[in-house]
């Protein structure tokens, strides 16, 4: 989760990011709940759209060590690029390792607090529901 200064005095809005694996997308593609178009992730029946990015998460080594410490890490290309690492489809090559991952994206949701409780709104509570019971 990250920190970003909001419009009005010191009020924060928090960004919460959220790995959602290609295979999962394409099964809520299938059942016409969920695309990715455009960059951007968009939920049937919904009004917003959240920003998405080409992303990898890091499983287990197939060979060489860990020495990067990516394991059960998420890394989107241009980072993967910035390492100097190569992907093959569920496959990751940096240097001497080879990593299996699972590829997706990476989903930036804005989290506004809507109370003093400091609980987000409820589109994001709904998109929230709406990702870990499609998830799960």
């Amino acid at each position: 989760m990250a920190l970003r200064p909001g419009a009005r005095g010191c009020k924060l809005t928090l960004v919460m990011r959220l790995f959602l694996p290609q295979t999962q997308l394409e099964e809520w593609a299938l059942e016409d709940k969920a695309d990715v178009r455009d960059g951007q992730l968009v939920v049937t029946g919904e009004e917003g759209v959240y920003p998405v990015t080409p992303a990898v998460h890091f499983l287990h080594t197939v060979s060489g060590e860990d020495t990067e410490g990516l394991l059960s890490k998420v890394k989107t290309e241009a980072q993967l690029q910035g390492l100097g690492a190569e992907q093959m489809a569920d496959s990751v090559l940096l240097g001497e390792t080879a990593y299996e991952v699972v590829p997706g994206y990476l989903a930036e949701v804005s989290v506004i607090p809507s109370s003093s409780n400091g609980q987000p709104g409820s589109e994001t509570d709904l998109l929230a529901a709406f990702l870990l019971n499609k998830m799960g």
